[in-house]
């Protein structure tokens, strides 16, 4: 009798796995799968340590194609960090070094009220709303959040976060400022390398 049964099991379990279907996953499991796993990352390599970067472009997916598009042109390679407030953020990414270049054009705004501003939080600078009442966001420049700044929440386009690297981030905070009040270092903040990254 057990020897019937044992192969009853078995016939069974064979027909069961040549059934011509592939297992899948739940639904919902896929596509979280498939958001985690189409969040490019970029590297930010500086003299204080690299920045592990994870994009958003479920969130913010104009921004983050114009983000790669200029990391991978090399667009970001030798600029600098030129606005470093302790506290508060630290910005880079633009050509002139002064807060007011960038590669010609603006990006519509993003803004998602799913991201927020908490410490690592990658967003796009842009001029003010009495200039840019779309808040449309520089073609280049961004910032990292450095503490939480709820009061931007809304405001900016948020297109990714810090994963690796805040301790090279709280360096750059630490830099000595020749204009305190600009956020102006007294010695340049290199970005020696920017580059996309496969995991």
């Amino acid at each position: 009798m057990k020897n019937v049964l044992l192969t009853i099991l078995c016939a069974l379990i064979i027909v069961t796995g040549c059934n011509g279907e592939e297992a899948k996953a739940p639904e919902g499991e896929t596509q979280q799968m498939a958001e985690t796993t189409d969040r490019p990352i970029v590297v930010i390599k500086t003299e204080h340590g690299d920045i592990k970067i994870e994009l958003r472009p479920d969130k913010a997916p104009k921004t983050v194609e114009n983000f790669l598009k200029l990391t991978n042109e090399g667009f970001y390679d030798s600029l600098t960090f030129h606005r470093i407030v302790p506290g508060f953020v630290v910005q880079g990414g633009d050509p002139k070094g002064d807060g007011t270049g960038g590669p010609g054009y603006t990006v519509p705004a993003e803004i998602s009220p799913d991201l927020k501003h908490v410490p690592g939080a990658v967003a796009t600078a842009r001029q003010g709303d009495q200039v840019n009442p779309e808040r449309a966001s520089s073609g280049s420049q961004f910032y990292i959040v450095l503490k939480p700044a709820p009061h931007l929440d809304n405001q900016y386009t948020i297109f990714g976060n810090v994963i690796e690297g805040m301790d090279a981030v709280y360096e750059i905070e630490k830099t000595p400022l020749a204009d305190p009040r600009m956020g102006r270092p007294q010695n340049p903040i290199y970005i020696l390398k920017a580059e996309e990254v496969t995991e």
